[in-house]
């Protein structure tokens, strides 16, 4: 049964609950770093990661440290904090294993510290019942890396797109950012198509 729930956690926060095509978070780098297949992947790869420690980190910061002491109303200072910090951490091991990777991804990787999208995962993990739950944590790192290898897709689909209308005969009007937009409602539409899925 727990499986079962777990494999829901999932594919909900990868198809259904697509946190930037579903409930528009994380916009900045979708539209950003989505030029390039091969900075979108490694957009996508750090986001999951940060994704991932993060939904941990916070899920015990906050049953632990916060809700013991009363001061639960500190969880937006205390989990931008974590993020940061864990950004910091994945911009250094970037810059250190693939310098091109970093030059590439530029000002969208520190970024990744106001990405509203790992900020939501956190906050949502903390909102949505798993801190009584028996299996709280894992339920809550999977929808860290759910949500994160659903950022990951969107990022990869739109960056695959982009690279193909790069050669195609677009109106002069309609070329650069207004045909991303364009692109991005009707994957969004594409996505809604997910909203029926049940388990």
């Amino acid at each position: 049964m727990e499986i079962k729930i777990i494999l829901g956690i999932l594919i909900g926060t990868i198809f259904i609950n697509n946190y930037v095509l579903s409930q528009i978070l994380g916009l900045c780098p979708f539209l950003g770093v989505s030029k390039k297949l091969d900075s979108a992947l490694g957009m996508g790869l750090a986001v999951t990661f940060v994704m991932t420690i993060a939904s941990f980190m916070t899920f015990i910061f906050y049953k632990y440290i916060l809700l013991p002491f009363d001061i639960a109303y500190l969880r937006t200072i205390a989990f931008i904090l974590i993020i940061a910090s864990l950004v910091q951490f994945v911009e250094m091991i970037i810059e250190k294993v693939s310098p091109v990777l970093y030059n590439s991804l530029g000002i969208f990787l520190p970024l990744i510290t106001t990405n509203c999208a790992v900020l939501g995962v956190a906050v949502l993990n903390v909102n949505s019942g798993f801190i009584t739950s028996e299996f709280g944590l894992v339920k809550s790192v999977v929808q860290g890396f759910g949500g994160g290898i659903g950022f990951t897709l969107a990022l990869l689909i739109m960056a695959g797109i982009r690279e193909r209308l790069e050669l195609a005969d677009i109106p002069e009007n309609l070329k650069g950012l207004p045909v991303t937009f364009i692109t991005a409602g009707l994957l969004a539409l594409a996505f809604l198509g997910f909203s029926g899925l049940k388990f």
